[in-house]
């Protein structure tokens, strides 16, 4: 699978994604990731109203190969998650920057997310050059 990183997200060196719009970051894992964990078969979720902070964890994928922690990139209060996990976990591998999405948050902390790596330097480090 080749992967591609859109430009316009901030991503994690634990392989999330964050776009983000306003105060809200929109939350999941990268192409990368979704890859590696093979065929995703359930999504845990925080509760909407959970307050997280970053490098929490918030959440687990389970795939056929492995259990892997969801780890949230912002600190603030889940708004909204995806409740298309509940029936189709397999957005994560099929549409992960779209219908895959797993968890919105309003930030409390926007700077957070100025150690979170741009396109470029994510796409160096899953192909070992970082």
């Amino acid at each position: 699978m080749a992967n591609h990183f859109p430009h316009d997200l901030r991503y994690s060196d634990s392989h999330e994604y964050v776009r983000v719009e306003g105060d809200e970051a929109t939350m999941g894992i990268t192409d990368f990731a979704a890859d590696q964990l093979g065929d995703v078969v359930f999504v845990e979720l925080p509760s909407v109203g959970q307050r997280v902070e970053a490098g929490d964890s918030v959440g687990s994928i389970e795939s056929v190969k492995a259990v892997s922690e969801l780890y949230a990139m912002v600190s603030g209060q889940v708004v909204a998650t995806n409740n298309e996990m509940d029936s189709s976990p397999e957005l994560v591998n099929e549409d992960p920057y779209g219908d895959g999405w797993l968890v919105k948050i309003r930030m409390s902390n926007p700077q957070e997310l100025d150690r979170a790596m741009t396109a470029d330097t994510y796409s160096r480090l899953v192909s070992g050059q970082e």
